[in-house]
């Protein structure tokens, strides 16, 4: 049997659509950025704060945890750091202590490529330094040690992914989510956050999924590994893939400086290479994952 933690979540939901033909799943989830019609119906959901509310009863048959639930906006940590503390750490380190109790030794953990800050080395491998800029960041790399640190002192086995940008159908959040729902309320001006020249990796959601079940073919106590694509894209170039798609030629109107945000990060590009060495290399580059996108949450909404 296999538990799944914000399961209704984005990526949890396509995690778990995988998980399914495979085990029984139960999903755990709070619902604050997940929904309920997302997870699939061969699934057992329960609405569970694991922050608060005792996991135990759940654990009992349980062979590996898939531990996805988190707060997913990276912007938020400047306004609220309180939440992203209790929905990333507290809620991860109650976790491990129920699995620890109940003799669950294998935890597959998602991260962030924000873990590494602001890395001059481009495309960034695993074994760069990690300096967090953002609390959300910060937050993930907390948890990235509390799994570790349980890994070697109570036998836990442990697959940890850092993602680049993940993106297709589901989101609720996210550049392209956000361009569509201002597009949707002003068709004739686009807001753009920061210069527009912020260039990132973008990954689509069936290559991020099938590049975490590959990772599980690696044996080590604890396998760290990154996930996305192997080139860039900048918001600019997003937004006027959003405006072609929408059928829009709005005026952008950009905020200025070269941060979207407190915290974010201009440049991102994540070395894949211990992955593609396991024989995973996505199948779109981040242009053709933004289309996708953008096209997936266009469907979405009609």
């Amino acid at each position: 049997m296999i538990l799944v933690t914000g399961g209704a979540g984005f990526i949890g939901s396509h995690v778990v659509d995988r998980l399914v033909e495979m085990d029984e799943v139960i999903v755990l989830d709070n619902l604050s950025s997940g929904k309920k019609e997302f997870v699939n119906e061969k699934a057992e959901l329960h609405v569970i704060d694991l922050a608060e509310d005792s996991i135990s009863e759940f654990l009992g048959g349980v062979d590996e945890v898939w531990h996805l639930a988190a707060n997913p906006d990276v912007r938020i940590g400047a306004e609220r750091p309180d939440e992203i503390y209790r929905n990333n750490v507290l809620a991860t380190y109650r976790l491990l202590e129920a699995m620890r109790k109940a003799n669950v030794k294998r935890i597959i953990f998602t991260s962030t490529s924000t873990v590494y800050g602001e890395a001059k080395h481009i495309p960034t491998p695993e074994e760069y330094p990690t300096h967090p800029i953002s609390l959300y960041g910060a937050s993930k790399l907390a948890c990235e040690a509390l799994i570790e640190s349980y890994c070697h002192t109570f036998d836990f086995q442990a697959y940890i992914y850092r993602f680049a940008n993940v993106i297709g159908k589901r989101s609720t959040h996210g550049v392209i989510y956000d361009f569509i729902k201002k597009l949707r309320e002003n068709p004739e001006e686009l807001e753009i956050l920061g210069n527009g020249e912020q260039n990132k990796s973008y990954v689509y959601i069936d290559d991020c999924v099938s590049a975490m079940f590959a990772g599980l073919k690696a044996g080590e106590r604890v396998n760290i590994f990154n996930i996305g694509s192997e080139d860039q894209i900048k918001v600019k170039r997003i937004a006027e893939i959003v405006s072609e798609e929408m059928g829009l030629n709005p005026r952008f109107r950009f905020t200025g400086g070269e941060r979207g945000w407190k915290g974010d990060v201009p440049v991102m590009l994540l070395s894949i290479e211990k992955l593609k060495n396991l024989g995973w290399k996505p199948r779109f580059g981040s242009e053709e994952a933004v289309r996708k996108a953008v096209r997936d949450l266009l469907d979405e909404k009609h």
